[in-house]
């Protein structure tokens, strides 16, 4: 937290008075570097994870910016999937309430008609790029008043492919309007990208970068032959945690793997590409709760989701990189929390993971010889047996302890306590 408050930062009181109504009382570190700059009307760039307090950052100055008897829409962010979209609408919108200002989220697999009355109807609208320029093309609405733009993990928008509809996007906006650019790296494709749309801006840096993986978050990697992977899941997801994240590399590893839980009594929900808007946020309403503690998702499908509650996430397959590593454990640990992210290593993906950790700054406690025999401990010096393997830099309290099947959820009431990202 700052020891600045947002009355000091210039912040109003209804919109003060509508962030301590969700038990938002004191800026975030983040939040007390930008929202004064955009207050001014500056540009902004800022480099900065996620789980840092970013959403907030940008959307209490937006909101204090803007005037209900203004134009619609006079702001636009942009987010790379529906999910994100999805929890920046949430995030804000009480704090838009309280200045009397609609917001609405504008995303695909739901409904056109609907979605583009909303739209035109709203002071603030948060978009993924396709959806947005679908409804630009059916002249829905215009661009041509709005005054605050914000692209928001503009680095995953163009890892996504995006770039040509973002472009196309802020080329519909006004050349006059502010600019917010929010990304986990300025380097390379999003820096140019920032340069190109921003005019004498403020740069901000906070926390890890993007390109290394926080500091909050405890990294295992466990040696396991290939055929224990599921045995081996079964055995963290059976230990002291609250929620975990499990991810795949595939949409139909995931439902497989869901039902492999199931045949061993643990419930899961999967969330991927192929499901339908409405049973993705199904899923991640039933995994926010805690009616179901264990969410299995693909890469694509995770990226925005911002859940307060996940204490561990599980790599069960390996992820192709070390930005995609960074993403995946960054859904834990945040906010000021701590984490596990725990990796399953076959023997001919040791040095893949070698390298991984390497780049990050982290340790792997794999070594460099044969990978250890089936069930036996590797890296923290703890010889006790188990299935799965290895532990770095154990926690007490971590992937061990009693059985939980038949256990209660431990998470209701949790919404109210989301991490603010």
């Amino acid at each position: 937290m700052s020891n600045q408050s947002f009355t000091g930062l210039g912040v109003s009181r209804a919109v003060v008075d509508a962030l301590a109504a969700d038990g938002i009382n004191d800026p975030f570190a983040i939040q007390s570097l930008v929202i004064g700059d955009v207050l001014d009307g500056r540009d902004v760039l800022v480099k900065s994870p996620t789980g840092s307090g970013k959403t907030l950052a940008f959307g209490i100055p937006m909101v204090q910016s803007l005037e209900a008897a203004g134009p619609r829409p006079s702001a636009l962010v942009l987010a790379p999937t529906r999910e994100l979209a999805s929890q920046i609408v949430e995030e804000i919108r009480n704090i838009a309430r309280a200045r009397a200002l609609r917001v609405c989220a504008v995303y695909g697999g739901v409904g056109l008609m609907k979605q583009a009355a909303n739209a035109a109807r709203s002071h603030i609208i948060v978009a993924t790029p396709g959806r947005l320029e679908d409804l630009l093309a059916r002249g829905s609405f215009t661009l041509d008043a709005v005054r605050l733009l914000v692209l928001d993990e503009a680095d995953r928008m163009l890892d996504m492919g995006f770039r040509p509809a973002v472009e196309r996007v802020i080329a519909a906006c006004p050349p006059d309007r502010q600019t917010l650019f929010f990304s986990a790296t300025l380097d390379g494709d999003a820096g140019r990208l920032a340069r190109a749309h921003t005019n004498d801006a403020a740069l901000h840096e906070h926390g890890p970068s993007g390109r290394r993986a926080a500091a909050a978050v405890e990294h295992r990697f466990l040696p396991i032959d290939s055929e224990d992977r599921v045995k081996a899941l079964i055995g963290e997801l059976s230990g002291d945690r609250d929620l975990a994240l499990v991810f795949v590399r595939t949409k139909h590893g995931a439902d497989r793997l869901v039902k492999r839980l199931g045949t061993h009594g643990v419930p899961a929900v999967a969330m991927h590409g192929n499901k339908s808007q409405r049973q993705r946020e199904q899923a991640l309403a039933r995994f926010e709760s805690g009616e179901v503690d264990t969410l299995v998702a693909t890469d694509v499908a995770a990226r925005g989701i911002d859940v307060a509650g996940i204490s561990h996430v599980i790599n069960f397959d390996v992820p192709h990189d070390h930005e995609a590593y960074v993403h995946r454990v960054g859904r834990t640990g945040r906010a000021g929390r701590t984490g596990v992210g725990i990796t399953f290593v076959a023997a001919d993906e040791r040095r893949q993971i070698r390298e991984l950790a390497g780049h990050l700054g982290i340790e792997h406690g794999l070594g460099t010889g044969h990978a250890p025999q089936r069930g036996q401990r590797s890296g923290a010096g703890n010889g006790g047996q188990r299935s799965g393997g290895g532990n770095v830099g154990q926690r007490s309290g971590g992937g061990s302890g009693g059985q939980r099947a038949g256990r209660p959820p431990r998470h209701s009431g949790r919404r109210g306590a989301r991490a603010r990202a």
